[in-house]
């Protein structure tokens, strides 16, 4: 089989549009069909490298939050109809409220609700409305590894941002869309960094496994 003939193959089974993407990264003037067959292999392959920083990252930080809910609220948190009052609930988009709810409607068990509760829930833990409860008396407890000359804002503000850089990142991979163009090792690093936060052997032993920079590197 040519070149040709297996690039137009691969084209029609991904779609020509999909493709289209890769192709005007490479160059519209003179475009080279099978570079930008390699773009998108290795947009697929980076995208899976970082599925591992992105899990470890998410299963720290949330179980960071739920340490702290659980010094507020105690053992049963979920269920507890302060928190559940203090929780947003607006009645378009995205309502934290309805996902507690949601998470916990078939189970009796807090390590069952974790890990239903989608990833802007513990993101948006991070706002101002938690600061007196919540993480003027545990960030630094939960989170110990922070620089204690920032104040507690504005750690929790950095947190809130460095999340929603990974959040998007996150989301972006898992709808199969192009992250070429993102700054991956800044991405890579304040996953890393987040995780840091928490546990500095973790982070540490997620770095020596995870292939995500070998692969950046590696960009075509």
């Amino acid at each position: 089989m040519s070149n040709q003939a297996m690039i137009n193959a691969i084209k029609t089974a991904i779609s020509p549009a999909r493709i289209a993407t890769y192709e005007t990264a490479i160059g519209t003037a003179n475009v080279d069909e099978l570079a930008a067959l390699h773009l998108y292999a290795w947009n697929a392959q980076v995208s899976g490298a970082l599925l591992t920083p992105l899990h470890l990252c998410e299963v720290v930080i949330r179980n960071a939050v739920a340490a702290a809910l659980e010094s507020v609220y105690g053992t049963q948190w979920p269920w507890a109809t302060v928190f559940e009052r203090s929780l947003p609930d607006p009645r378009i988009g995205y309502s934290p409220r309805r996902d507690l709810m949601n998470a916990r409607r078939s189970t009796q068990a807090t390590g069952k609700v974790i890990p239903e509760l989608k990833f802007v829930f513990w993101q948006k833990m991070f706002t101002q409305r938690y600061d007196e409860r919540l993480w003027i008396p545990y960030l630094t407890s939960v989170l110990p590894n922070m620089d204690v000359a920032k104040t507690i804002t504005e750690r929790r503000t950095m947190i809130y941002q460095y999340l929603d850089q990974i959040r998007y990142l996150r989301n972006r991979i898992a709808h199969h869309e192009p992250i070429f163009n993102r700054a991956l090792a800044d991405d890579y690093h304040k996953i890393i960094e987040l995780v840091r936060f928490r546990c500095e052997i973790t982070a540490s032993w997620l770095s020596d496994n995870q292939t995500a920079l070998e692969t950046i590197a590696k960009k075509p």
